[in-house]
Formats: structure tokens, C-alpha cells, sequence
């Protein structure tokens, strides 16, 4: 690999360096970072004396990938952790130290540890019967956003370093329309309130709450600060500006215990704001190094794209600082490096994408180079987009962390066919539920036919299905004898299972659905790769709320029931890795755009579909949350109040900070999807828009 003098020195640097590495994307600090570790390991540093810290665990991949390798020889395993993560494992190793000075009413229990799924559904326990008596009735939101606002306030509150009890205060603070509407400020604290008291009393952590008690009662005890000073002597933290504040004040008091540190900052991100992250906090840990360092020169994008960036980082926020990448003189953006459709209906836009994305793919383009981005990808986007790509035959994916798993066909049909596994459930599900779940299944089989087998064999009104054996011979040409053969083995396993003495647990149960049935030839799962993850992801959800559900004495028939009511009030699926792992095949990636930044990597062509949407500039509407409001660097000290003049000015920078992200990984060429009636069909005239038309018509002039 050859590397600049500045990354040659930077990774080469003493032993007992403290650096700050800093600049945009591209331009090869993940690469320093990756190769101070191997050049640490190859110097004799014990592996385990090594420390990599990152915001979040996807962003930990390269540092895998190179400890993977055979090349890295013994010498002890390099640790690779969150600061979130962290925190858990102290807490978990030193339980006893802190679960009486934090006020757990069970000391003496061992903690449990709730996931995000688990954390919304005791939130759901404490907050439904509210709700029924008057909490929130102001407000129009589904229950699940309800729930899910509520906890992220008690993160917000524990990454940034203020009392939970204060979340309604700083909200009202920053409200002002009607005085009605504070009401629901004073309900939100109330929630918080009785969901930190219902954990204290069962001895559960959720993330806000392992991070307070790591924080307050053990990262100043002098057993665990030796505990930790003596095992970690490196720390190579990557991506400082995605962290929250809590994680810097961490590193800031552990700098001076350590024998060696690289801090990488990239500049003009913090993409994970609404998540916390705070890029000033980040940046202020350079002091506390030895020396600052920056790369400009960019490994990924040409002139062209990289003169379109700091152009359309100039036109959206004017007020922002010069950019870090030169700008090229001569041709300025260049042509062909930005192009355009212009259509009239969204439908013809689609048709335009997916004949555009044939003529590279034609002229040797690698499907993997290509990213089609929007600001939200709807299921009516993401099915229609990935339907012409597909009938293309065109290898495509798609990755929308926050789609629920209940919307997910693969989970539908495992869960229709768990209820009907399950009778003692009481669930019933409907005739078209079945007819979807069987069509899902059984491989090949379309929705006439198992619509018409379903209205046969299921009633219901009663959870039995009726043999294939029993149908008239004419209707059984119709549906046809091999899939009437594996419907009657799918059959005949759900009966078999019914007969057993004992109920296994819920994932146990998926397992051997999944192992037995649905993952053998003639069945839906058999090489669909997609099914499998997501039925990978589902079991491995299952398996942690039994595990959050331990102490609640349930049996598994219980636990399964009360999971599937979970999943249908829409509660979200946790983070799983094994998604975002999957951006190594070779395929298009259609992904929100948020999405696509926090992959941390290059395509050489990026599509961006409605430009003049409202979605890529403004905020998703959080009534009961606040991202700036619940940060450090908001001070209302001086009677302050978030005003629209303060949400523009934020918009402004969050549309800038976004774009620059995007087009600094990409290598050669953007696409913009313009139609003049969007998806929902109606007139777009966003700030991104005119953002466009003006570096075009400084082009043209």
C-alpha cells in the first residue's frame, strides 16, 4: 500500500505518541488508523493492551477485517468496543461495586441487561395504562414513536451529562407554541420518571441507564480505574466527532493514563447529531495530544465532484468555513460529472434510473459502485425501484435500519405460521395472513393459488388445516400436486410439533421451523439469502427479550405471545450486524441517505432520487424529543428559546454537512432524480433543489 509522508509518520510515530489525526472523508485516516494498529502489533505491543474505540460497531469492520487476516500473528486479541459497550461489560464485571450506590433495590441480583427492543417493551408496560387515563392525548403519534421518544430523551440525557429528571424542563424551555402543548412535556418526564423506578426495582439496564451508572459509581473507583489503565495501554479512537460528550469526557480523564493514543476526527460530519453525537466535544480533545494533524489531498473523489461539493456547500450555508478539499481551477465541476433527469411523473423517473443504471452496468461498471439514495425510502419506493431492477435482472439490495421486522414478508410468514403452531396463543390469523405466510413458504407458489388453497384448508375461526388429500382432484390440478406435496409437509411438521410434551422457547421453536422446514429444497428460505437474514435477525431478537424476560418467571408459551404483541405495536428491531455486513455483495445498494454515510464507504456513482424534497433538509417531526435542545452546546442560561430563526440556521447546516458527506465518497459521477411531481405526486421545490439550479446556473454564466 503506499501511503503519504504524513501517514507514513503518523503510523510510525514513538510508542508514547499522543496524536489527533483530522480531515474529510477520503482522504486516509481510517487507513492510518488500521495500520497504527498493525504496526503496534508488529512492534511488540500486546494485543490486548490495545484499545479500538468507535461510535458504533459497524465502523469497526476494517479493524476486523485485519485481524482476521493470517498475517497478525499471536500476541493476544485487540479489543474493538463502543463506548455504550464498554460501559456494559464494566458494568457487568463489576456489578457489586455500584448496584447499591445507584439504588437497585435487589443488590444482590445479578443485573439484566435490556436491548432496544426490550427497553420499549417495558416502556410500553409503564406507558399504555397512562395513555388510557389521559397522558398525551394532545398528541397524534403512534405508540411506538411515543415509546421510543421517550427513551431516547434518557439516552440524550445520560450521553450528555445532565439529570434525567430535567428532560421536561429543557423541553418546555424550547417551546414556544401553545401553552397547551407543554403539557405533554410534563407526561414525557413522568414516563422517564417511572421507567428509571420500575429499573431500579428489577435490577434492568437499559443503554442510558449502564452508561450513568459507569459514569457516576464506577469509572472513578480506583479498582476499576486500575482495572482499566492496566489492561489498556493504546487507544486508537476513530470517528471522535459521531461519539457523544459522555465518551469524550472518558477519553479526556483516561488521556493521561495512557502509553499511547490516536484520536481521528472527521471534519464537516457528525452525521449522528439526532443520535447525540457532538463533532465541538470531539474536536476539543486535540489539545490534550501531542500533535494535530491533518490530510486534505482526497484518495476517492475526482476534481470535478470534489469543485461540485464545495460549491454546493457554499450556496446552502454561506456562513459556514472554507472547505477542506482544495478547489480545482480550470474546468470547475466538469462534464459529466453531474447529470439529470427531468421528468414530469415520478413513475417515468423510476423507468429513467433503471435504464441509466443498465448503460453502466453495460459499460463494466461493478453493480457494488452504484448507491440510488433517497431521504426516506419508503415501501412503495424501495418495492417499485428494486421490482425494474430485478426484472432486469440486475443484482440489487436494500438496507433500512429502521424497517420494523414485523414489515419484513420473511418475518409475516414465520410469525403466521408460529400462530398456527401455537393454538394455545388464542391468535387466529386471517385468511389472507395464511394465504401470504404459504406463498412465502413454499417456494414458487404465487398468491392465487395459495389464496385458493387457503380458503380450503383454513378456517379462522379454528386453527386446524385440513389435509391436501381432501380436496376435490380438480382443484388439486389447479394448485398443483407439488405444491400440494410441500404444503402437506409443512402440515404435517406443525401437527408433529402440536403433539410435543413440552413447548421449547419461542427461538428455539423459529430455529427448528426455520433448520426443518422453510431452509429445505421446495421451500421459500432455500437460498434466499435475504429470508435468512432476516430470519436470522428475528430469532436473535426473540432470544434476547427471553433473555430480558428472564426474571419475570413467564413460561415460553407466555413469552411467545407477549413477543408477537410486541412486534405488532411496531416496536423496531435492534441493531444487527449481519445486515450491515452484507455490503460486500456485489449488488446496487438502494439506502436512505443517512444510511449510506454511516457504511463509511466510496461508490464511483451516486443517484440522488427527489431533490426537491422537504426530507433531505428538515428533521423528522419528534414532538417529545429535541436533538439540539438535549445537547451540551444548547444554553439557555440567558432565557434563550429555540426559534424557527434557529432551526433554519440548523437545517442549513444539516443539509450542508450532508451533501458534503455524500459527494466526498463519491469517485465519479452524481445523478439527480428530478420529476416535477413527486412520489406522493406533488410539486417539489426543496432547498436542495434550488441549491442545484444555482450551481448550474453559475456554470452556465
Amino acid at each position: 500500500m503506499e501511503l503519504t509522508p504524513i501517514q507514513s509518520d503518523t503510523i510510525t510515530a514513538p510508542l508514547d505518541s499522543k496524536l489527533f489525526l483530522s480531515g474529510p472523508a477520503g482522504s486516509g485516516k481510517t487507513t492510518v488508523g488500521v495500520e497504527r494498529m498493525r504496526y503496534l502489533l508488529e512492534q511488540g505491543v500486546y494485543g490486548e493492551s490495545i484499545l479500538v474505540l468507535t461510535p458504533q460497531r459497524t465502523l469497526q469492520e476494517p479493524y476486523q477485517e485485519v485481524l482476521r487476516s493470517p498475517e497478525i500473528g499471536a500476541g493476544g486479541q485487540v479489543t474493538l468496543a463502543t463506548v455504550g459497550g464498554l460501559a456494559r461489560r464494566m458494568v457487568d464485571l463489576f456489578w457489586p461495586l455500584a448496584a447499591e450506590a445507584a439504588g437497585f433495590s435487589n443488590p444482590e441480583e445479578p443485573p439484566i441487561f435490556l436491548t432496544l427492543e426490550t427497553a420499549q417493551y417495558y416502556m410500553a408496560h409503564i406507558v399504555r395504562p397512562l395513555i388510557d387515563e389521559g397522558y398525551f392525548e394532545s398528541l397524534t403519534i403512534n405508540r411506538n414513536r411515543l415509546y421510543s421518544q421517550v427513551i431516547d430523551n434518557l439516552n440524550k440525557a445520560a450521553v450528555i451529562g445532565f439529570p434525567h429528571t430535567e428532560i421536561g424542563e429543557r423541553l418546555d424551555k424550547a417551546w414556544l407554541g401553545d401553552p397547551s402543548q407543554r403539557r405533554i412535556y410534563e407526561d414525557t418526564q413522568d414516563c422517564a420518571n417511572r421507567f428509571r423506578e420500575y429499573c431500579l426495582e428489577h435490577n434492568l439496564l437499559d443503554f442510558s441507564l449502564q452508561l450513568e451508572i459507569f459514569w457516576e459509581h464506577l469509572w472513578g473507583d480506583p479498582v476499576v480505574q486500575n482495572y482499566l489503565t492496566d489492561n489498556y495501554r493504546h487507544l486508537i479512537y476513530d470517528n471522535v466527532e459521531e461519539d457523544m460528550p459522555r465518551a469524550h469526557d472518558i477519553v479526556k480523564e483516561w488521556m493521561p493514563d495512557l502509553d499511547s493514543a490516536l484520536l481521528i476526527y472527521d471534519e464537516n460530519a457528525g452525521y449522528r447529531r439526532f443520535l447525540g453525537a457532538d463533532p465541538e466535544t470531539g474536536w476539543r480533545l486535540s489539545a490534550l495530544c501531542d500533535s494535530q494533524t491533518s490530510l486534505h489531498e482526497s484518495f476517492v473523489t475526482s476534481a470535478g465532484v470534489q469543485n461540485l461539493s464545495n460549491s454546493l456547500a457554499r450556496i446552502i450555508n454561506p456562513a459556514a468555513p472554507t472547505p477542506a478539499l482544495p478547489h480545482f481551477e480550470g474546468n470547475e465541476i466538469g462534464e459529466g460529472v453531474l447529470q439529470y433527469a427531468d421528468t414530469h411523473f415520478y413513475p417515468e423517473l423510476l423507468d429513467w434510473l433503471t435504464d441509466e443504471i443498465t448503460n453502466l452496468l453495460n459499460d463494466g461498471l461493478e453493480p457494488s459502485e452504484i448507491v440510488v439514495l433517497a431521504p426516506y425510502l419508503s415501501d412503495a419506493l424501495r418495492f417499485s425501484l428494486m421490482h425494474r431492477l430485478e426484472a432486469r435482472e440486475i443484482p440489487v439490495r436494500s438496507h433500512r435500519p429502521s424497517r420494523s421486522l414485523r414489515d419484513e414478508p420473511a418475518t409475516q410468514s414465520l410469525l403466521t405460521l408460529a400462530a398456527l403452531a401455537h393454538p394455545q396463543w388464542g391468535i387466529r390469523p386471517s385468511e389472507f395472513d395464511v394465504a401470504y405466510a404459504l406463498m412465502q413458504a413454499i417456494n414458487g407458489m404465487d398468491l392465487v393459488r395459495a389464496n385458493l388453497l387457503t380458503k380450503i384448508v383454513y378456517r379462522a375461526s379454528g386453527p386446524d388445516l385440513s389435509p391436501f388429500d381432501g380436496i376435490k382432484p380438480d382443484v388439486q390440478e389447479r394448485i398443483t400436486y407439488l405444491f400440494g406435496a410441500h404444503y402437506a409437509e409443512l402440515r404435517d411438521w406443525i401437527l408433529a410439533y402440536r403433539e410435543q410434551a413440552d413447548i421449547p422457547p419461542f427461538d428455539h421453536f423459529l430455529r427448528k421451523l426455520f433448520g426443518e422446514i422453510l431452509s429445505q429444497p421446495g421451500f421459500g428460505f432455500h437460498r434466499d439469502l435475504d429470508s435468512a437474514r432476516v430470519a436470522a435477525s428475528l430469532i436473535e431478537s426473540v432470544k434476547k427479550f427471553r433473555w430480558a424476560m428472564a426474571s419475570s418467571e413467564a413460561d415460553a408459551l407466555t413469552l411467545g405471545r407477549e413477543y408477537i404483541e410486541m412486534l405488532n405495536e411496531g416496536v423496531i428491531a435492534a441493531q444487527y450486524l449481519g445486515a450491515w455486513k452484507m455490503e460486500e455483495e456485489n449488488a446496487v445498494l438502494v439506502a436512505p441517505a443517512y444510511t449510506f454515510l454511516m457504511q463509511n464507504r466510496a461508490v464511483a456513482v451516486q443517484f440522488w432520487l427527489n431533490p426537491g424534497s422537504d426530507g433531505w433538509v428538515e428533521r423528522l417531526f419528534q414532538p417529545l424529543t429535541h436533538p439540539y435542545v438535549l445537547s451540551r452546546s444548547w444554553d439557555n442560561a440567558d432565557g434563550h428559546y429555540w426559534t424557527d430563526a434557529d432551526d433554519v440556521l440548523a437545517n442549513q447546516e444539516t443539509l450542508a454537512r450532508l451533501t458534503t458527506g455524500l459527494l466526498r465518497r463519491c469517485k465519479d459521477r452524481l445523478y439527480l432524480g428530478l420529476s416535477e411531481l413527486g412520489e406522493s405526486g406533488f410539486e417539489q421545490r426543496g432547498a436542495l433543489l434550488k441549491a442545484f439550479q444555482r450551481v448550474l446556473q453559475e456554470g452556465r454564466e
